[in-house]
């Protein structure tokens, strides 16, 4: 109740500056007409899903007068009474459990309104499925007509871990999210295990810092999932979920190895997977039929280390897609498509690099096999190369590529240049691109220069793309994780 009072505080100061309060007038008249009503901002507040036992964000319901006389509200009640899970605060006065969580007298003048609030706290069902809860808000009229709003919420069970350290194998099945609190970390030497379905919910600030190893086994239909706790929308039309920063993200520590990621998906994250400088001699980490998308940093950062990438997605961050500093890397069936529409100063969709925190490192092996690399700028693919010791291995096979042509044969074969205007290039190339509502699906669309441009050498390596739609039954494979489906 008290963070309710808070927020009410400050809300209903700025509610009543919206709402005009209509100064003190003796020839102010109101109406007993049955046909006089009050009419609403919605007749549902919907809360979206919302974690058991933690209270909800602050939903506003606008209550106005359009007649041409004053309304008189004798009472305001919800229907549960004291079984409410639900608090409402009215024109600034609560709808308090020992009333029976009712209110009485206010006043709504013509072309006047008042503010409502609301919160909910769900409460624990014992279930792993989410369950629906509602009550009604009932605005009884002087005239004694009874005008209603419907009060919605789902709850959903969830574990939650505090400071967590996995210090022993684990494995994790999939059933209620796990909430993460002041980040979970996995010891070395330790491996945390994840079954289809897992979910991860990470609060502000939390991160997952492995030292140890993670098995993330995912499935098409069953992705291990890795994002925020915020359940709620910033706007009506724009859930949290759908914005970047909302957590950390995964960092793989100098000690960690042989990291297996297949069918995961990270989002709205301050970075999605951060890997620490370690020995080539050993693979770090294996990312395969994957998303890391809508970051507020880096997407993918491979530092000195080796890593395998295949059909997997690296879209809209901040920082750069995807950066390789020195060490051992390969793509295969890659999508890294930089349309962050949060700023403008967004980083690259590839960055190469074999010197980092004026140290060099060498860029062992970069290859890039069956890529689409693009994003809005003319040219999307950057790096900091100094070859003077012969250090630098890097190579494009059958990509397309937003950058400036090369003319270096032997780095650049079978490679399609995209030219920014050009049709079925950039953002119009994609199967949806809501920049409205922040909405993407980087599937093909049946105009994109990334059709058949892929080699079937490298495509058998990845026979079907992630949504499991073969690449080995027509004419060719396309460039990126994503092949072609007509009548999608």
């Amino acid at each position: 109740m008290r963070r309710l009072s808070v927020i009410i505080s400050v809300a209903v100061a700025l509610c009543g500056a919206v709402c005009g309060f209509t100064a003190c007038d003796e020839s102010v008249s109101f109406t007993t007409n049955r046909a006089a009503l009050l009419s609403f901002s919605t007749d549902t507040v919907q809360f979206d899903t919302v974690i058991s036992t933690i209270g909800s964000s602050t939903r506003q319901l606008m209550v106005y007068n359009r007649n041409g006389d004053g309304l008189r509200i004798a009472s305001v009640r919800l229907q549960k009474g004291n079984d409410t899970h639900f608090r409402v605060n009215v024109d600034g006065s609560y709808l308090e459990p020992e009333s029976g969580a009712r209110a009485y007298d206010f006043e709504v003048r013509k072309g006047d309104s008042i503010c409502v609030f609301a919160e909910v706290t769900m409460p624990e069902n014992g279930q792993d499925a989410p369950v629906a809860l509602d009550d009604t808000l009932i605005f009884t009229l002087e005239s004694g007509v009874e005008q209603s709003v419907m009060l919605a919420a789902v709850g959903q069970d969830a574990y939650l871990w505090r400071g967590k350290v996995i210090d022993s194998d684990t494995l994790l099945e999939a059933g209620r999210p796990i909430v993460i609190y002041d980040s979970l970390s996995v010891k070395e030497g330790v491996t945390l295990s994840m079954n289809p379905g897992v979910e991860l919910y990470f609060h502000d600030g939390a991160n997952l810092w492995v030292h140890g190893r993670i098995a993330a086994a995912g499935t098409m239909t069953q992705p291990v999932v890795f994002r925020g706790d915020r359940t709620d929308r910033m706007f009506d039309y724009l859930p949290y979920d759908n914005t970047p920063s909302h957590w950390g993200g995964i960092r793989l520590e100098k000690t960690s190895a042989g990291n297996l990621f297949d069918y995961v998906d990270i989002h709205s994250a301050s970075y999605g997977i951060a890997c620490d400088s370690s020995s080539t001699d050993t693979t770090k980490l294996t990312l395969t039929n994957s998303v890391i998308h809508n970051v507020g940093g880096e997407g993918l950062g491979i530092y000195h280390c080796r890593a395998y990438v295949g059909n997997t997605q690296v879209s809209n961050t901040l920082g750069h897609c995807v950066a390789v500093v020195g060490g051992w890397a390969e793509f295969v069936q890659c999508t890294l498509a930089q349309f962050y529409p949060w700023d403008a100063s967004r980083g690259d969709a590839l960055y190469l690099s074999n010197r980092w925190l004026e140290m060099d490192y060498p860029l062992e092996h970069a290859y890039f096999l069956n890529c689409l690399v693009t994003g809005y700028a003319d040219d999307v693919i950057m790096g900091n190369l100094k070859d003077d010791q012969n250090d630098v291995d890097y190579y494009f096979g059958n990509c397309v590529l937003r950058t400036v042509e090369s003319e270096d044969a032997a780095r650049f074969v079978n490679v399609v240049y995209e030219k920014k205007g050009d049709q079925g290039t950039g953002q119009d190339q994609f199967k949806r691109f809501d920049t409205d509502n922040y909405l993407y699906d980087f599937r093909l669309d049946s105009l994109s220069v990334a059709r058949d441009k892929g080699a079937l050498e490298w495509a058998k390596r990845y026979p079907t793309d992630p949504y499991g739609v073969s690449r080995v039954s027509d004419a060719g494979p396309d460039a990126g994780c994503y092949e072609f489906a007509p009548g999608e």
